[in-house]
């Protein structure tokens, strides 16, 4: 734990953007969806920019997914997914019917033009590769340009590191813009507020617009637009019935858990079947393709957007407070991300659900107006209470226990809210750059058959009970 210790003293600063942590995109994997799909776009663009003389030779495009990747790519449609970002598809703007299409029709060829070179590409280009390899990422990915004899022509491997970011070999963090009250832990942040005078969402506003050189008008815009996005996901999965995509014959419930809960008799029972409502509504919509944020994963998607909306709708908090509650969820999750991960594949589900909650837990609180201290506390209760989570969807689809596990992150994370709101700050034992090391450790120790690729735990007692 000591050396730990040491990792985190000398971490550089968060640096990341909150619109590049929140992502919009189909589901149902941030990390075997959105990533390879992001990475599949990313290859054309290179190839296109290739010279003549190589263009001219080239025949095909073939893929070999790894680990994680290769390991539960069907049920996450990673085959579809890079396919689709090879022929031009972005996340942001790709409907999940494109995906839904190409499952559909799997024979199909699909055409790409390379300057005044035309080759074809298909889920044939895909291939599984093994589990167990060398590279320093768990999801990796080939992606090689061969000519007619399939001679290498060009290729990057490319790997998918969680929540949709993507990283190649040789990649180097994008220059732009630095924080400008840089901290690398809560603890840096606490003394950024107290030096600033700052409240923390005004802090994270400051530091946006610092490395993205956005103005605070663009920025509460592009929250605003996030949001909207969540809300339209909890939605859709309210009014969406029958059976999710796949061969384990899940039914949807959100609507039926909401019918059942909406007009109970007691009130707190009416609040937590609702939130579980609205988690399994988004879960539901990740599970079958559909658009959602990453917050910080499609797998943890349901978490936030949850508690967001009956923040909203059963809460009765305005706007401006849910947009300041979401700037204070970005803080506690770009935290988690800059010192452990939030990738199932690298920590497990810990780095997945367990996130989503405690930043859920941060954003109600800060929502509701209490201080950094009350918001820091909700998180790492939150977070502390998901620690030694395993990733292990049964089949590799993003729904058993996927779903049930965005309700109980949903749950928790108001749970945390309450018992930070309960106790003396002073009194308060456990800080969260604690539960977050403690969840790098777990992270770095979990077998790896307990990290996304349904090897072990629930996906295979499920099997084979």
């Amino acid at each position: 734990m000591s050396e730990l210790k040491e990792i985190l003293r000398n971490r550089p600063p968060v640096e990341t953007a909150i619109f590049d942590f929140f992502k919009v995109g189909p589901g149902p994997s941030s990390s075997h969806t959105i990533g390879p799909m992001k990475a599949g776009n990313d290859f054309y663009n290179k190839i296109s920019a290739l010279p003549d003389d190589l263009i001219s030779k080239a025949a095909e495009i073939e893929v070999t997914l790894l680990g994680s990747l290769s390991a539960t790519g069907v049920g996450h449609g990673t085959d579809s997914a890079v396919l689709a970002g090879i022929i031009g598809n972005i996340p942001e703007k790709c409907p999940g019917s494109v995906l839904q299409d190409i499952k559909k029709n799997p024979e199909k060829k699909y055409e790409i033009k390379l300057k005044n070179k035309s080759i074809t590409v298909g889920l044939d280009c895909i291939k599984f590769g093994p589990v167990k390899h060398d590279s320093p990422y768990n999801n990796t990915m080939l992606i090689t340009l061969l000519d007619a004899n399939r001679n290498n022509l060009f290729e990057v491997e490319y790997y998918s590191v969680g929540g949709g970011f993507i990283q190649w070999k040789g990649w180097k963090e994008e220059e732009r813009g630095k924080p400008v009250h840089p901290y690398g832990t809560m603890k840096e942040l606490h003394m950024r507020l107290q030096e600033t005078g700052l409240t923390m969402h005004e802090l994270i506003l400051e530091n946006e617009m610092s490395i993205t050189g956005l103005t605070r008008p663009q920025i509460c815009e592009k929250l605003d637009e996030l949001m909207d996005v969540m809300y339209d996901s909890v939605k859709r999965g309210l009014n969406n019935v029958g059976k999710l995509p796949g061969h384990l014959g899940v039914w949807r419930k959100a609507q039926a858990i909401l019918e059942q809960y909406k007009t109970n008799n007691f009130e707190a029972d009416r609040l937590m079947g609702k939130i579980n409502s609205y988690a399994f509504a988004v879960s539901e919509e990740n599970a079958s393709g559909g658009v959602i944020v990453t917050a910080p994963t499609c797998g943890a998607a349901g978490v936030i957007p949850a508690l967001l909306y009956a923040m909203r709708n059963d809460m009765s908090l305005g706007d401006r407070a849910l947009r300041e509650g979401l700037l204070a969820s970005a803080a506690v999750g770009m935290l988690c991300k800059h010192n452990a991960g939030i990738a199932g594949a690298e920590v497990g589900c810990q780095g997945e659900i367990g996130v989503a909650s405690s930043m859920a837990a941060a954003m109600l609180a800060h929502a509701r107006g209490y201080d950094a201290s009350v918001v820091e506390n909700a998180a790492e209760i939150a977070l502390e209470h998901h620690l030694g989570l395993t990733c292990d969807p049964v089949g590799g689809y993003v729904q058993i226990p996927c779903i049930e596990r965005n309700a109980m992150g949903a749950i928790k994370a108001y749970n945390a809210v309450l018992l930070a709101t309960a106790e003396k700050n002073t009194q308060h034992k456990v800080s969260l750059d604690a539960a977050i090391m403690a969840m790098n450790e777990i992270g770095r120790n979990m077998n790896i058959k307990f990290k996304e690729t349904s090897a072990g735990g629930l996906a295979v007692s499920v099997v084979e009970c």
